[in-house]
């Protein structure tokens, strides 16, 4: 009698976009022992890579290559193999030829449980694009990206963002599919409720950089915005100008970064939340200082936690790195996953990749010498 192979035991993994490749870390049951899988895509740009939360299989990564362009490739086995997409995010065209061309997708985000295959993707310069066939073909959506009035609160390729403009922080209430929040550095926080057809600023409450005014859209510089899974009506903001939260219906922001240390500051990219409790949340400061170093404040890198919704913030710093440590961590570079005791990962610039277990209190090095990491995602496979 022949018996059923058995399966594989489901366990955590690491999907790691970096300037020059793709990893996947496949964890063990006790997160101990990581398994390296990769590289992928050696030598292109890879901004981002995501599974699919409703199948648990098809993986899309964002690539920037040096043959074939900006593109999405995509994976319906787990990274085992990788297909280009046949239509990737691209700017429609004038009729004489003109218009903005894609530098590269930046962000990658599965829509709705009830939309089998739908995807969003950020991009720069600045893009919202939608594919409903599981990311082979995407289409611009027109009530952002033909908009006179967004395309002014973009501003330009020159605008300060370091590798350009980024739409990002896509957002799919998982109530409603047809609620939408995305992010834009720079040009502000927005909402659809009506799956991208129109749109509204939301940007009440929010500081923009001395000396410039906060009623101009373009002003407001957000670096990443999470949504809580269990309390999807409230958000957290890391901003260029603190740490915010957002209780809906409230339209606005309330800063909570301001009880963090006066020496560190609330400054940074990455925004990590809880997977079910609402109160907790984390981030990961840099010096913003006279010329925004963008490094570790005082070269003395550590996560900070609240578990009040912002009321206080913990330090979190035990095994990394005492001192002359100028880390910077970019915006998708931290993230948390779902297991029972929650662990925390991050990348570094430096190609280091970290473990924070028991929600950052211990810190472990998984990895070393990878290439400049650009987002980490944790997953279940």
């Amino acid at each position: 009698m022949a018996h059923p192979s058995p399966q594989p035991a489901r366990h955590v993994a690491l999907l790691v976009a970096t300037r020059k490749g793709a990893w996947i870390f496949h964890g063990d049951e006790a997160r101990q022992a990581w398994r390296v899988d990769g590289p992928h895509f050696l030598g292109h740009v890879i901004s981002h890579v995501m599974l699919d939360p409703r199948d648990g299989r098809t993986l899309l990564a964002a690539a920037k290559t040096g043959h074939l362009g900006p593109t999405v490739f995509r994976s319906t086995d787990q990274g085992r193999s990788w297909k280009e997409a046949s239509k990737p995010p691209a700017f429609d065209k004038a009729a004489d030829g003109s218009g903005r061309a894609v530098d590269h997708t930046f962000w990658l985000t599965p829509g709705h449980a009830s939309e089998s295959g739908t995807w969003y993707a950020g991009t720069s310069p600045q893009g919202l694009f939608r594919s409903e066939d599981g990311g082979d073909t995407w289409t611009p959506l027109p009530a952002i990206n033909d908009s006179a009035m967004y395309r002014e609160w973009m501003g330009t390729v020159q605008d300060g963002t370091p590798d350009g403009p980024k739409l990002h922080s896509i957002i799919i209430d998982p109530r409603d599919a047809r609620h939408l929040y995305f992010a834009m550095s720079g040009g502000g926080v927005h909402e659809s409720t009506d799956a991208g057809q129109t749109w509204r600023t939301l940007v009440q409450g929010l500081q923009v950089v001395e000396g410039f005014d906060a009623s101009t859209v373009t002003f407001h510089d957000p670096h990443l915005v999470r949504l809580c899974p269990t309390m999807p009506d409230r958000l957290y903001q890391q901003n260029h100008c603190g740490i915010y939260r957002i209780d809906r219906p409230s339209d606005e922001w309330q800063r909570i970064g301001s009880r963090m240390p006066a020496e560190v500051g609330d400054i940074g990219f990455p925004m990590v939340v809880h997977p079910r409790d609402a109160d907790r949340a984390w981030v990961f400061p840099m010096d913003g200082t006279d010329v925004w170093p963008r490094t570790a404040p005082q070269g003395r890198p550590a996560a900070y936690g609240t578990r009040d919704g912002g009321s206080s913030w913990q330090r979190l710093d035990q095994g990394l790195p005492p001192s002359q440590a100028w880390w910077t961590i970019k915006r998708q570079a931290m993230t948390a996953d779902a297991e029972a005791s929650v662990a925390l990962y991050l990348g570094n610039t430096g190609g280091e990749l970290w473990m924070g277990r028991d929600e950052g209190s211990r810190w472990e090095c998984i990895a070393r010498h990878l290439p400049e990491i650009y987002a980490v995602e944790a997953v279940t496979l």
